[in-house]
């Protein structure tokens, strides 16, 4: 942070060519989409569905791979539910720079498990996150969760 390297490569194909692991934050690869923990999470939990494809808008994705982006969306509300036990979730994505994509070249679809109070003053005033859990306790938790019930699907 302190040095704020921007690189050009891409941080979802970066994560696609390298192995699954808690320095990746890759829990899942689908056949056209996977599934990363997001490295800046606005509440834990908080995770990210990516087409394997690097394109900057969902029309621009084929049918089979917007189905895949859906139902690993609904999978991983399924899985967080049960790990977590949030009282509600945000779904979404911001398509482009200018609707608050931080990554706008890769599209990617954003679940937030949320709780009633779980944004208090340090979000509101602060402008500063609290996360009660470390990252790669969520990693090991979701991953282990996310590995048991997707495979039993397939």
């Amino acid at each position: 942070m302190m040095e704020n390297n921007k690189t050009d490569t891409c941080l979802f194909c970066e994560a696609l060519r390298q192995e699954d692991g808690p320095e990746t934050l890759v829990v899942w690869r689908g056949e056209h989409a996977f599934v990363i923990l997001n490295r800046y999470p606005y509440a834990t939990g908080h995770v990210m569905v990516v087409p394997n494809q690097h394109v900057d808008t969902l029309e621009k994705l084929d049918a089979p791979t917007r189905a895949e982006l859906m139902e690993l969306l609904a999978e991983m509300m399924i899985l967080l539910r049960e790990e977590y036990r949030p009282e509600a979730f945000n779904l979404g994505a911001n398509i482009g720079a200018a609707a608050g994509a931080g990554i706008a070249e890769h599209m990617h679809l954003h679940v937030v498990p949320r709780w009633q109070g779980d944004t208090n003053f340090m979000t509101a005033i602060g402008e500063t996150r609290v996360i009660p859990e470390d990252l790669s306790d969520t990693y090991r938790r979701i991953r282990a969760r996310v590995t048991a019930r997707l495979r039993k699907a397939e």
